[in-house]
């Protein structure tokens, strides 16, 4: 007898577990990709993360997301990456956005992945003010926490995926669009920050 899908899970949940073995595979490309060795390095990472918050930021016009997630305001790193390339003296990228035919529930995967790196980028900033004399002021700015505070932020943003105005249905799509925003980050990473 197949096993019976819980379906009771949190949505958050379900996409912490859904995306683990991803999650754990961009570490390990990061680790590879070593973008603390040098300046230069680390301007490569603030590419793939200009274009990805691009892709991301495109999304923040959809209905859908706005109604599931109204501080959209407060969020997104589009302007500190951008700043931070000046800083560092790269050329902003001109890579196409991803994101132009995503809409509805799958629009919120591409927000858990940029809000779960936001939430885990603390540690990020501290390398780079350790090793690159970089800081949320100069050429770090996209990994500063909101002026909230992350955790602030990503627990309303995980109360609106929890919500009971998501169905079953959505979550899914939720669930997809996360897998399609972390494999473009990761392509991403690999095109401007390849293997060191």
């Amino acid at each position: 007898m197949p096993a019976l899908i819980d379906t009771s899970t949190r949505l958050s949940q379900r996409l912490r577990d859904a995306t683990a073995a991803q999650h754990e595979r961009m570490h390990q490309q990061m680790h590879e990709a070593q973008p603390f060795a040098a300046r230069e390095r680390f301007a490569g990472f603030v590419a793939a993360q200009y274009v990805f918050q691009r892709d991301v930021e495109h999304l923040f016009d959809d209905a859908y997301v706005k109604a599931q997630v109204p501080d959209l305001a407060v969020r997104g790193r589009l302007a500190a990456a951008q700043a931070d390339l000046a800083d560092l003296a790269r050329e902003v990228p001109d890579d196409a956005i991803a994101t132009t035919q995503v809409q509805g529930a799958p629009a919120l995967g591409w927000l858990y992945v940029s809000e779960g790196s936001t939430l885990g980028a603390a540690f990020l900033l501290k390398e780079a003010e350790a090793r690159l004399g970089l800081s949320a002021d100069f050429g770090a700015r996209n990994l500063a926490a909101y002026p909230e505070g992350r955790g602030a932020v990503w627990r309303r943003f995980v109360t609106a995926l929890d919500s009971d105005a998501l169905s079953r249905t959505d979550g899914n799509d939720v669930i997809a669009g996360a897998h399609a925003a972390f494999e473009r980050f990761a392509a991403l990473l690999a095109k401007h920050l390849p293997r060191a």
